[in-house]
């Protein structure tokens, strides 16, 4: 086997399909498709199966999928050695973010670091925290933001704390005069709930104050729960970056006792990065780690 079929693997496995593979490869769909079953020979067994809807991995390419990425990487960070000896600063990091990171501070890294360093491009994948776990693990992504909660085993850079907010409709109104949204007010509510993978510092919350969520609205993204609310059908908790710039009309309250999740950087080995990785991961920590 050699690069080329394990970079035809990865991207038909990205893309969906062999054509669309091909098109990003610059190749003509019989050679991707010719790269694979060669591949699959050679192996002894299938990697992927084959429908009139695209293609997915069989539980064989799924296992192996981590190790070709790995192999690719490790090609990208050769390259990108070498750039840096000749004293080129070239490459490609891929970052992997959840929302509230892609919409506040995504464009600004984006701009600022390639300022800097023209020739190294950033790809972005947005997902859950679960998502960016993944993707971290399985060689995906170069570099993954993600709250100290749910980074679990991987190592994490701390960078910042969130507050986490109490949203009711607007116009609710509160029992106490205090500004701030208490325990005992708030096990009095309806709640609109996120699954706890989508947001794990939420659910950790809700637990650590013994507040067992009464909801018939699961819901999976931050804009949908703020309109959920905003509708009058229960209240939320919300990290206070997800509320910029949100469209819809409600009020917030802080947490008593204050709450926050911990928002940080992660590489699956910060011993072992690529230059252009290890560029861009200095140039977060720079630029938005604060006092945590």
């Amino acid at each position: 086997m050699t690069l080329l079929s394990y970079q035809v693997f990865q991207t038909v496995v990205e893309q969906g399909s062999f054509q669309k593979a091909a098109e990003v490869l610059n190749l003509t769909p019989s050679a991707v498709s010719h790269a694979i079953s060669a591949m699959e020979q050679e192996l002894g067994f299938f990697l992927l199966t084959r429908k009139k809807s695209g293609v997915g991995l069989t539980n064989y390419g799924e296992q192996l999928l981590p190790y070709v990425n790995e192999v690719l990487n490790s090609e990208e960070s050769l390259k990108q050695a070498i750039s840096s000896l000749n004293g080129l600063q070239k490459g490609k990091v891929k970052v992997g973010c959840f929302s509230s990171v892609c919409t506040n501070w995504m464009t600004d890294i984006i701009h600022s670091f390639q300022t800097a360093y023209p020739d190294i491009n950033i790809e972005i994948y947005q997902g859950t925290y679960a998502d960016v776990a993944h993707w971290l693990k399985s060689g995906v992504v170069d570099i993954g933001f993600l709250s100290s909660s749910s980074a679990s085993d991987l190592p994490i850079e701390p960078l910042y704390q969130d507050p986490l907010l109490c949203v009711v409709p607007k116009g609710f109104v509160k029992r106490n005069t205090e500004d701030a949204m208490t325990i005992d007010e708030m096990k009095d509510q309806e709640f609109v709930s996120q699954m706890e993978t989508t947001d794990a510092d939420i659910a950790n919350f809700l637990k650590q104050n013994g507040l067992n969520v009464r909801s018939n609205y699961h819901v999976v993204d931050d804009l949908s729960t703020i309109a959920m609310v905003a509708a009058g059908f229960g209240i939320c908790i919300m990290p206070q970056l997800v509320m910029n710039d949100i469209p819809y009309s409600v009020d917030t309250y802080p947490t008593s006792p204050p709450a926050f999740r911990e928002i940080g950087v992660s590489v699956r080995n910060p011993n072992f990065m690529a230059p252009a990785v290890k560029m861009l991961y200095q140039h977060i920590v720079e630029k938005y780690k604060t006092i945590v």
